[in-house]
């Protein structure tokens, strides 16, 4: 999932990507053609490395190649057909509601539609698949819009920050759950400080959201994040109203991946009860995001090494888990990449080279 992932890693990198592409800028005129030759090519470059990784991903390791099998296998006999082509069709529900809300915190900026957003989303899903942090995800939005200013740096960390807040909650509450029935239980005095630790967690979580002055005020205490405050100051100049829609646009995706990959589970034959099996989704999810990944095939060991430990702690066996997770990240990443690379030509870096010749 996406994603998914806010740190600060994952903002530095953008920064100085976005003031390399400054010079694109359309307001200073077309680049020269010998810089449009290297963009060609260094897309290129990112299709071929990217597709290496999908064949990677899928057919080369064996677990995943098993797993992939698997869910074919399934889908065509008939057995878990049902709960797979449910999870499938969730999928352009799961990348339109991304798309929501990145053309909510776009059109702030400039007059967006939803088209350019959708694409915006998919060529960045498909650059992010295959860069350190999901770097690429911003580059793939940025260039899309036709001002490439630091502030659109500062509207994609909002909207992946409002869905680290999502997972967050969520997955507090899930992890609190396994902690107080597997690992607390007869200790009510530890009980009750995890509690708490657990509200304060929530609400400092939120604090960066509705309260970013003061998260550019901390930024400037320190000279080595001072760099991230360009970017960043397009954070307090949205109303609490437009906070408010991206926040449950990104509650709603959430909801969404956790439908799927209940689903999934339910083909794969894992018999969890839904309360606890919720609880290890939400804290498989929060583990997850909370593990810098240097690309997103990086994120499919910290995903299913966290989905095996907890509903293991709920009776479970390991494959099953283990290959509704794999599932999960075939169906909502590296699917999804694969049709992303079809609109990598049609980046607009592109499209305005074809018009200054």
């Amino acid at each position: 999932m996406q994603s998914y992932d806010a740190s600060q890693a994952a903002v530095a990198a953008p920064v100085a990507a976005v003031s390399a592409t400054s010079a694109d800028n359309p307001q200073k005129g077309p680049a020269p053609r010998k810089w449009g030759r290297w963009v060609f090519w260094g897309k290129v470059l990112v299709t071929l490395l990217t597709l290496g990784l999908l064949y990677n991903s899928i057919f080369a390791e064996p677990d995943t190649a098993a797993a992939w099998r698997t869910l074919l296998a399934t889908s065509l006999r008939g057995a878990g057909r049902g709960p797979v082509l449910l999870a499938l069709a969730l999928v352009p529900l799961n990348w339109g509601l991304e798309a929501w809300k990145w053309y909510r915190l776009a059109r702030h900026l400039e007059p967006v539609t939803f088209g350019r957003s959708l694409r915006a989303v998919l060529v960045g899903l498909t650059l992010g698949f295959a860069t350190p942090n999901r770097v690429g995800d911003y580059a793939g939005r940025i260039l899309e819009l036709k001002s490439r200013r630091v502030s659109a740096l500062g509207a994609v960390f909002l909207g992946r920050y409002c869905q680290l807040v999502a997972t967050v909650l969520a997955g507090v509450a899930g992890l609190l759950y396994f902690l107080l029935t597997f690992y607390l239980n007869g200790y009510p005095a530890a009980g009750l400080g995890v509690v708490v630790s657990a509200g304060v967690i929530c609400a400092a979580v939120l604090v960066p959201l509705y309260r970013s002055r003061l998260l550019l005020a901390a930024l400037g205490l320190w000279r080595p994040l001072r760099r991230f405050r360009p970017a960043l100051a397009i954070m307090p100049t949205y109303p609490a109203r437009a906070l408010h829609v991206v926040l449950a646009i990104s509650v709603l995706r959430y909801a969404v991946f956790c439908g799927q990959f209940m689903l999934l589970l339910a083909a794969y034959g894992v018999a969890a009860p839904l309360g606890p099996g919720l609880a290890a989704v939400a804290g498989t999810f929060l583990l997850k995001s909370l593990v810098p990944s240097l690309n997103a095939l990086a994120d499919v060991g910290v995903r299913e090494l966290s989905a095996t430990h907890l509903f293991g702690l709920l009776g479970q066996p390991a494959l099953p888990v283990l290959s509704a997770s794999l599932s999960l990240w075939v169906i909502n990443i590296a699917l999804p990449s694969a049709a992303g690379l079809l609109l990598v030509p049609g980046l607009r870096v592109l499209r305005d080279k074809s018009v200054g010749r």
